[in-house]
């Protein structure tokens, strides 16, 4: 289904949808720049690694979104901000034209982070009235763009941690401490009896394309943690010489952490005596209760590993249900590949998902960086699995 077949096929809103549709629209877009608001323009121009996007590129990007797939397509008469703007950032669509190489987002010292924002401004106003005067049509797409901005909420919070970690003096994003976590209650173990199983998304509410179409699976006996690993769980794993012993990695694992040089999670400090945890509040003693985050695919496997256990599937985590931890996404044992019947969008929105179902793998849950609303169970997140800049964590499984 192409741009304007997803309009004309979702045209049953009601007006209070509409309303409900008009006011999620300001509520999205005020908490990105909420989330902005403190950083400096140095800070929102910076670009740590080529995986991360500076925050002034986020911001701009989501209402590139909102201007091409829905304002240029949709709104009569009307006129882009600025040409421009459609190579600046355009993030990997092909179809759209050419786009700036992401590993240099942050040379683009122009437009300036209050330009970024009267750009926000302008694409706003002609959104708002597009919603008032055509928001049955346009509600689908909105959803989608809406989600697609959440997504990038998230996006500017891992991706500015990376930048102030690798800043000598270590900012914080925010001075506020958090509290320390309460002791991590005992790990116990769900049993699942497995069978034929329904997953994926149906019904009512939004999903993307690829947490559907919903089908059934079947699935071994299995059990599953109760909750995630903790901080103090993972560093006896690294006192046992975790990182040491090629028999608990996997071979493109053992041969990253060789290239690469970790002994221990990202954001991981050692001062020769004890371990802190660089996090969003800045540096803080490693608190053994936490859930640990910030570990590759490769490492929780490895932990795993050790732990006599194993990751679980997607469709394991999706059939139990465990209780999210809220704190870190879970990695799974499951590659990133389309559900049977998958089928993208036609058109721009093909590029949205399907392109990316090679060499990633599918994390479930959410984290303390996930907006809220955002979390479900069906949500595939997805990475390669040596990622590890985003809240990424553990939660063990095992066969019966």
């Amino acid at each position: 289904m192409g741009m304007k077949a997803a309009i004309a096929g979702n045209q049953g809103e009601t007006e209070s949808e509409i309303a409900e549709i008009a006011a999620l629209y300001k509520e999205v877009r005020a908490r990105s720049e909420t989330l902005a608001a403190s950083l400096s323009a140095e800070y929102r121009g910076v670009q740590s690694m080529p995986d991360a996007s500076p925050t002034k590129w986020h911001l701009a990007h989501t209402t590139w979104f909102f201007e091409t797939v829905i304002l240029s397509q949709c709104a009569d008469k009307y006129v882009p901000y600025d040409p421009a703007f459609a190579y600046l950032f355009n993030s990997y669509y092909e179809g759209l034209g050419p786009r700036h190489p992401r590993p240099q987002r942050g040379l683009l010292t122009r437009p300036s982070s209050d330009e970024v924002m009267a750009y926000r401004a302008h694409v706003d106003g002609a959104m708002e009235k597009l919603i008032a005067e055509r928001g049955n049509e346009v509600a689908a797409l909105v959803r989608l763009g809406l989600h697609h901005e959440q997504q990038h909420q998230e996006l500017i919070l891992t991706d500015i941690k990376h930048a102030f970690f690798s800043n000598p003096i270590m900012p914080a994003y925010s001075p506020v401490k958090r509290h320390a976590a309460k002791a991590a209650p005992d790990l116990s173990w769900a049993a699942h009896p497995g069978g034929i199983v329904r997953v994926g998304h149906e019904g009512a509410g939004f999903a993307f394309d690829n947490e559907g179409p919903a089908h059934e699976v079947l699935l071994r006996p299995f059990r599953i943690a109760s909750r995630t690993a903790t901080c103090g769980e993972y560093l006896a794993f690294m006192e046992d010489g975790g990182y040491r012993r090629p028999e608990f990695w996997l071979s493109d694992g053992w041969a990253t952490i060789q290239t690469q040089g970790w002994d221990a999670p990202l954001y991981w400090i050692s001062d020769g005596e004890a371990w802190s945890v660089f996090t969003l509040n800045g540096a803080k003693k490693l608190d053994p209760n936490e859930p640990v985050a910030h570990v590759s695919f490769f490492e929780a496997a490895a932990y795993a590993a050790w732990a006599g256990a194993r990751l679980p599937t997607e469709f394991e985590w999706e059939a139990a249900k465990p209780e999210a931890t809220g704190e870190v996404w879970e990695w799974t044992r499951s590659s990133y590949d389309p559900y049977p019947g998958y089928k993208p969008f036609d058109g721009t929105l093909a590029e949205y998902n399907g392109k990316f179902m090679s060499g990633q793998m599918v994390l479930r849950g959410g984290s303390c960086a996930t907006p809220p609303g955002h979390i479900r169970p069906t949500y595939r997140n997805f990475f390669p699995p040596s990622a590890r800049w985003q809240f990424s964590g553990i939660r063990l499984a095992g066969d019966l």
